[in-house]
């Protein structure tokens, strides 16, 4: 029989849940607030309330927004973060199944060099990727897409696999008597199985790449900017001088999407951790 918790200790766990909570969301508060205040006040004091003195309206926003060509900056990050999450699902998704139905030495030796690619670092390999994406021509919206794809395999199939390990075999048999072949069989009866995992990995996905700054720099041309190299490249200025009005005001335009996007399928995320923790 479980015990109930005291009212004390219930006490406790909400203070430190709120205490986490703030910590998180304050610097997002802290941006939101310096994005309406002038760029001097902003130096002044970081953590001070907005007032009639520090007050600029909105026109951080216009002038982020005229200055940064915010538009053409924020189609190439949603091109490569839909088309790349996208392309790792697809991907990701048939190797996690391959690896778990066909059984052998070569699928073992892939699963675990999958496994092991999660734990490189980026460094380690970002001058020898960099050298090669110039080499093969991959500093453009269309090339970058598959590096991601591959710098996302890793944890992706690592993710998947662990749900398709409780998909019962029936189902796919059951499909195969019918006359399915096995693209039919994965695209009807195992991919709409995995869709809350696949949701899941998706968002992570999808996350990581829109906020990612080192890749882009490294691999993009220059005529090409996703919104964080916009954003550093526009307002720094020469010895270090940065227009922080317009600055917080753009940094709030690029993670509005991605919080956008996160809240509306977060219920999946559950679904999908739920899921692979009940089944099998």
């Amino acid at each position: 029989m479980i015990k109930t918790i005291k009212p004390v200790t219930k006490g406790i766990i909400y203070a430190i849940l709120s205490a986490m909570t703030l910590l998180f969301v304050a610097p997002i508060l802290i941006i939101l607030i310096n994005s309406f205040k002038g760029k001097l006040y902003i130096s002044q004091n970081l953590f001070a309330m907005i007032n009639s003195e520090n007050f600029a309206g909105v026109s951080n926003y216009v002038l982020g927004f005229t200055r940064m060509n915010f538009l053409a900056s924020f189609s190439t990050s949603l091109f490569i973060t839909v088309c790349s999450t996208l392309l790792i699902i697809l991907l990701c998704s048939m190797t996690s199944w391959y690896l778990v139905r066909v059984k052998n030495k070569m699928t073992s030796v892939l699963y675990y060099m999958f496994v092991f690619a999660m734990i490189v670092p980026f460094q380690m390999v970002m001058f020898t990727m960099s050298w090669m994406s110039n080499r093969l021509s991959l500093g453009n919206p269309v090339g970058i897409l598959l590096l991601y794809a591959g710098f996302g395999a890793s944890m992706s199939v690592f993710i998947l696999t662990g749900f398709i390990k409780s998909i019962p075999l029936d189902i796919e048999e059951a499909a195969i008597i019918d006359g399915c072949n096995p693209l039919q069989t994965f695209f009807r009866v195992v991919f709409p199985v995995m869709k809350p995992t696949v949701i899941t990995v998706a968002i992570l996905n999808a996350m990581w790449i829109w906020n990612d700054y080192l890749l882009p720099l490294l691999v993009l041309d220059s005529k090409y900017s996703t919104l964080p190299i916009a954003i550093q490249k526009i307002f720094t200025g020469s010895y270090g001088g940065k227009d922080m009005g317009g600055l917080m005001a753009m940094l709030v335009l690029s993670i509005i999407p991605i919080i956008i996007f996160y809240l509306a399928a977060q219920k999946h995320i559950i679904e999908g951790v739920v899921a692979g923790a009940v089944k099998g």
